[in-house]
């Protein structure tokens, strides 16, 4: 992928040309496609990262229409793994776009993410990010993981060997299905800026440049604007 184009020119005040070949080279997995994962999907492609792994065996309904970037009303009904496809490449057709239109379970997880350089977790069950944490340890590639509810959202980031989820939910046994975000709804400008940070956090891990948000949780709550960094370890 060259760099040396127009498409990246108001990339190279912040990042170098060297750091630009980097993200044309790196390969992110992104589970789930909606409200989370259809903004994360189209900001790391706008950026340059050059391999995407698009994950999600849904397809959209009408109330998607209120926060999911990727979802119009001539798309309710279809598969948001290939309308991800497609929007990727209407944006930028130098990225390399694997859509996978299945859900992921215990047995397929590992293969889908496997060879990616870390993936992003923008699911709403609890267990399926326990199962996402374990594939990805198998994988050894760290998570990038973001969930809303209403107008707050939290960002966090775990490698293989930290104790991930846990730190946030407790031990899996008996945990709820659906957070909280099952009773609070979800709304777009809480979706995209959750969707902004975890595109932030994959390009600086990505580039090993900035400070992580490893085993820290950013909560973030817009009615009163605030900010809030937790350790979690």
């Amino acid at each position: 992928m060259s760099t040396g184009t127009e498409r990246y020119a108001r990339n190279f005040d912040t990042l170098s040309r060297a750091e630009q070949e980097r993200l044309a080279a790196a390969k992110v997995s992104v589970l789930g496609l909606g409200g989370l994962g259809g903004g994360v999907c189209e900001m790391l492609a706008r950026t340059g990262v050059g391999h995407l792994t698009l994950i999600d065996g849904d397809v959209f309904e009408a109330s998607n229409l209120n926060r999911q970037l990727l979802c119009t009303e001539a798309l309710v009904g279809t598969s948001k793994a290939e309308a991800a496809k497609e929007r990727i490449h209407a944006v930028n057709s130098l990225v390399q776009v694997t859509p996978v239109a299945a859900y992921a379970d215990k047995t397929t997880l590992f293969d889908m993410i496997t060879g990616s350089d870390l993936v992003v977790d923008c699911l709403d069950s609890i267990h399926g990010r326990f199962m996402l944490q374990d594939a990805a340890r198998k994988a050894q590639i760290p998570v990038v993981a973001g969930a809303i509810a209403g107008v707050s959202g939290q960002v966090t980031v775990f490698f293989p060997e930290d104790k991930g989820y846990e730190l946030i939910y407790g031990k899996r046994d008996h945990l709820p299905a659906k957070g909280v975000e099952s009773r609070a709804g979800n709304i777009s400008y809480c979706a995209l800026m959750v969707a902004a940070v975890q595109a932030s956090e994959c390009i600086k891990l990505l580039l090993d440049r900035g400070d992580i948000l490893r085993n820290k949780l950013l909560i973030m709550e817009l009615w009163s604007n605030t900010f809030e960094v937790m350790d979690l370890a």
